[in-house]
């Protein structure tokens, strides 16, 4: 199926809409994707590359990996599919379609920006309670902030940025190199795939995403509002 461009979607839909593209090409919708997907499809969004050129990239790897007269393995990660992301971003960068810069109205309800924003003041109220009185603030002024996203999406990124600050500055070394360890064992297979500005944004992204989870810590963008 022709993936739709990207002024027909929601901007804060970019992971869902990896997810469920990646689980149709790969033919199983209950696949879950691996913290090194995330982190991968997290360095994608940051780096502006167009939802359009990910699910592109999808397709061609896909349909690479099905022209293949033997297939030794099933594609088990995201990771695959790097290469053919990052060319299909290049020719997208090289034929820009002005379409795209067309907005979409937001994919959720205003009580839902509120409830999100709500429950995340809640979960940090005791660990990090002046980021849990400003995200309170936040969903107290949530109709305001619903009309422009894009700089509620840049506060919440200031936000998140001192959350991991301060875990970081707690994070045992023990706790750090198990982290890469993990890092490495799930990135080596893909290592010959990237650039070396690839793998260093993504080696960021998973080890930040590691240290919230252990730390039991929510991620406060709106691209994790599911």
């Amino acid at each position: 199926m022709t993936p739709e461009p990207d002024f027909l979607r929601n901007y804060f839909n970019y992971f869902t809409e990896v997810e469920e593209h990646f689980q149709r090409a790969r033919g199983t919708a209950l696949f879950l994707m691996s913290p090194l997907d995330w982190a991968l499809v997290e360095t994608w969004k940051n780096a502006g590359v167009p939802l359009e050129a990910v699910l592109r990239g999808i397709d061609a790897a896909f349909e690479k990996w099905r022209g293949r007269r033997v297939k030794t393995q099933m594609v088990n990660s995201l990771a695959f599919c790097a290469q053919a992301v990052l060319t299909e971003a290049q020719l997208m960068a090289a034929q820009p379609d002005p379409r795209a810069r067309r907005e979409a109205p937001p994919s959720f309800p205003l009580e839902d920006l509120r409830a999100y924003l709500e429950s995340n003041a809640a979960a940090l109220r005791e660990a990090h309670p002046e980021i849990a009185a400003t995200l309170a603030r936040l969903a107290a002024e949530a109709e305001e902030h619903y009309q422009d996203l894009e700089d509620l999406e840049r506060r919440l990124t200031v936000l998140e940025e001192k959350m991991i600050a301060a875990a970081r500055s707690r994070q045992s070394d023990d706790d750090l190199l198990q982290a890469r360890r993990d890092l490495d064992t799930q990135l080596r297979p893909y290592r010959g795939k990237m650039t070396a500005d690839q793998l260093s944004m993504l080696e960021r992204q998973y080890l930040e995403r590691s240290l919230l989870e252990k730390s039991r810590l929510p991620r406060l963008s709106l691209f994790y509002m599911r």
